[in-house]
């Protein structure tokens, strides 16, 4: 039959809506997971063992099983307890925390990795634990975990194609629309991944900006 990529056009908007609507829901996860990551991070080494234990306990619960997993527990789950979350909540609730748990691993690292009298030092000067952590303590573990941080992100961007199971209208299942109307599913498809790849492209742009920014503040 060949490839016919004359049944494109019509499609433009579709596919258009789908890379906003992917945009949208990696960059608010993304939002999610770094700075739940930060909580995670300080409540597993600093809170007492009474709350550090249930957040354990989900940090293995979202490391131990799959995210497409996750998805679903939360979308048509979490309904049957009377949470009826709409499809783009839910689904970046299970990409954010999914990868705020992986970032956490990496921050908690980079924690106890800073000098402890770093934290000797603020609290000389009158911080109290609290203020020593979020002034001192976690931006020096936060610079130093950028760029794993940023592929955790680009990883985050490739699997929120995993949301479409859930009805999200974002690139994937935009493309599958049009693919149930015109029967060509090649097209398309070759479609998205140009254009998952060009928004990937436009993510390490902005990762870049990041980490040379966190270079010149060193």
């Amino acid at each position: 039959m060949g490839l016919d990529f004359s049944v494109l056009p019509p499609f433009y908007g579709t596919l258009a809506l789908g890379v906003l609507w992917t945009v949208a829901i990696t960059a608010t996860a993304a939002v999610l997971s770094f700075f739940g990551g930060i909580l995670l991070a300080v409540i597993a080494l600093y809170a007492p063992i009474v709350i550090r234990l249930p957040f354990r306990f989900l940090s293995w619960l979202f490391m131990g099983t799959p995210l497409l997993l996750q998805l679903f527990l939360i979308y048509f789950g979490l309904v049957q307890i009377g949470i009826d979350l709409p499809a783009f909540v839910a689904g970046v609730i299970g990409l954010g925390f999914h990868y705020a748990v992986y970032n956490s691993e990496l921050i908690q690292t980079a924690m106890i990795a800073v000098d402890k009298g770093q934290m000797e030092a603020a609290r000389t000067l009158g911080l109290s634990r609290r203020q020593a952590l979020i002034k001192v303590v976690v931006p020096q573990a936060v610079r130093d975990v950028i760029p794993p941080i940023g592929n955790n992100m680009i990883a985050l961007l490739k699997d929120s194609a995993l949301v479409s199971v859930i009805g999200v209208s974002e690139l994937t299942l935009s493309a599958q629309r049009a693919i149930g109307q015109t029967y060509r599913a090649f097209e398309f498809y070759a479609v998205a991944a140009l254009l998952y790849y060009v928004v990937n492209l436009g993510m390490e742009a902005v990762l870049r900006w990041f980490e040379n920014r966190n270079r010149l503040y060193r």
